[in-house]
């Protein structure tokens, strides 16, 4: 059985959306917990999304100028452990914010 696990736009703070500036992962990539999916980008700020799991990536859900929110699915794993759930919705904490 694959696990499948789902990363999701955090609370991005009092910003009602970012826009994806860069995708910094493959489909068939193999990542590790904190490494970095994609690049958001707000009015004040740019981000990096970082990953909640290890695995390999499966499905990349957005493009690079998609205009996403908390809860956007952005990115499928295929998680490196088996673990009981064919599929997991990963809630990332909060990103930081950042002024520039």
């Amino acid at each position: 059985m694959t696990n499948a696990l789902t990363i999701e736009i955090p609370d991005i703070g009092d910003v009602e959306s970012v826009d994806v500036v860069e995708i910094m992962v493959t489909v068939g990539e193999h990542v590790e917990i904190e490494s970095p999916l994609v690049t958001l980008e707000s009015d004040k700020a740019s981000m990096d999304l970082p990953s909640t799991a290890a695995g390999k990536v499966t499905e990349i859900l957005v493009q690079v100028g998609d205009s996403v929110s908390q809860g956007t699915p952005v990115i499928v794993l295929q998680a490196a452990s088996s673990g009981e759930a064919a599929e997991t919705t990963v809630q990332p904490a909060p990103l930081p914010e950042v002024d520039n």
